[in-house]
């Protein structure tokens, strides 16, 4: 159970998000909000409070960096993107789940036979969704919008690219001290700092030694977000003055040496593919990357369900390689299957909320499946519908961004825009098999969309000074075309 410093923590973040605000530049107030927070504050605390979403470390920052925003700063976030089709998957985003709740009304329950004789003992229950559900759920939606609104609208210049990319970097590099500290000694940041570990403490245990977790939900999750700040510094070393890089590539060797010590396979591969791509490729071939391994992200789960990936021989390939890995995706696609058989059942729409899209115990109500990747997640909640939804804003970014590039010069495109974009394609891969997807995936996409939106139309926002020091104003947009596009 996390002790009285968690919830006190949670309880202090509206105030160090004040602080932040009023004396950091605007871009770097919003980056930090959500970025600190995320690594900083509690896992698995929240406060439940009634009607509303739970509010925890994710919550928390989006609408603290939401609110200071537009109503101390009076900077309005726009809540529609200009693009047609990323206002229809918002608007689907938010009130996409109200066939889900209306579609959901039956309880479930679980009895037991007792005895022989016909009589049913009920152990369990799972209630149905009801109408006062549909306001709970649609502002649980917009809070998960909210940093994706306004890195679209403030995240979204070269300068705010850099901010995002360094922040990445500063943010990992700080974590880096902690993590080492549990590489050597256990993971127990947590249970000293917050008092309860927030896992299975089995599964930090790989190849004799210790995988590092600090603050974050699991493991994984800190050596993902340990692999993307490792290309955000490849991307920052490729654009730095020629005395600046050498120690960006330095910090790239440092990040490449945490990620070894991290001990996850997946992230290690990322770091391996996808660091060199950012460092070396043209842009380009970064966006075309990008959009390719997006698109595969987005199809996967069709793929999956119409039974066109072969599984047995992905397991065979991998035993070659780990035994222990292999047996860890082998237990994932065991596990997609039944789950993939229970979303069947409700296909368009979903099971909703309370764990209802998960196998349980006919008598118990026990749970019986684990759900790794995000897609089965969403799949099982909210259906196709909602899938789509989600899916599609995290992706359509990086085919306005890819169209875009088609008429833009190599000297006017940004040249953090495509790492960015790689990394939220990496995410989307990521996502295939954890449940990855955390505020700072949707500023990404925020940024990337927002920043594709300024290349189709121009002078789409006009900057002006903000209070307490906020964000420049932007002396020109994109350049004329030239014949030289990106792509």
């Amino acid at each position: 159970m996390p002790n009285a410093v968690a919830y006190m923590m949670l309880l202090a973040w509206p105030l160090v998000s004040l602080v932040l605000f009023r004396r950091l530049p605007l871009e770097r107030a919003i980056l930090w909000c959500i970025i600190a927070g995320y690594l900083l504050l509690p896992p698995v605390a929240e406060f439940d409070l009634p009607l509303v979403p739970d509010m925890d470390k994710f919550a928390i920052p989006s609408i603290m960096a939401f609110g200071l925003c537009t109503f101390m700063l009076r900077r309005p976030v726009p809540l529609l993107p200009r693009h047609p089709a990323a206002l229809v998957l918002v608007l689907l985003f938010v009130f996409g789940v109200i066939p889900t709740v209306l579609t959901n009304g039956e309880p479930m329950l679980f009895h037991k036979i007792a005895n022989a004789d016909p009589i049913l003992i009920l152990n369990h229950q799972l209630p149905g969704l009801r109408w006062r559900d549909v306001g709970s759920v649609m502002i649980n939606q917009v809070i998960v919008l909210m940093p994706f609104l306004i890195a679209r609208r403030y995240l979204s210049t070269p300068e705010a690219h850099r901010d995002l990319l360094l922040a990445l970097v500063l943010g990992a590099l700080a974590y880096s001290i902690p993590a080492l500290f549990e590489i050597r000694f256990s993971p127990q940041t947590n249970v000293w700092i917050y008092g309860f570990f927030q896992h299975d403490f089995s599964q930090m245990i790989r190849m004799g030694g210790y995988r590092p977790i600090v603050f974050l939900p699991h493991a994984l999750w800190l050596a993902f977000f340990v692999a993307t700040a490792l290309m955000a510094a490849a991307a920052l070393a490729r654009t730095a003055l020629p005395e600046r890089r050498w120690r960006l590539g330095l910090v790239c060797g440092y990040l490449f040496l945490l990620l070894i010590g991290c001990k996850s396979l997946a992230s290690l591969a990322y770091g391996l593919v996808f660091t060199p791509v950012v460092a070396f490729a043209p842009l380009r071939w970064q966006l075309r990357m990008a959009l390719v391994l997006g698109l595969i992200a987005v199809i996967y789960p069709m793929l999956r369900n119409a039974g066109l990936i072969p599984t047995d021989d992905v397991v065979a390939y991998f035993e070659t390689i780990s035994v222990d890995r292999a047996h860890s995706l082998g237990f994932r696609f065991d596990n997609e299957a039944q789950l993939l058989a229970r979303a069947a059942e409700k296909p368009w729409f979903g099971w909703g909320g309370w764990g209802r899209n998960l196998i349980l115990h006919e008598e118990s109500g026990e749970i019986l499946s684990i759900p790794d990747g995000r897609w089965i997640i969403v799949f099982g909640t909210f259906g196709w519908l909602g899938y789509i939804a989600e899916m599609g804003l995290l992706a359509l970014p990086l085919v306005l961004l890819a169209w875009a590039a088609r008429k833009t010069s190599v000297q006017s495109f940004s040249p953090y825009a495509a790492p960015i974009a790689l990394i939220l394609a990496a995410t989307l891969v990521d996502m295939l098999l954890n449940a990855t997807l955390i505020p700072f995936t949707w500023m990404c996409a925020g940024a990337v969309l927002g920043y594709a939106e300024r290349l189709i139309y121009p002078g789409l926002f006009r900057e002006r000074p903000a209070l307490f020091g906020g964000i420049q104003a932007m002396s020109s947009e994109t350049s004329a075309p030239t014949k030289r596009s990106v792509i």
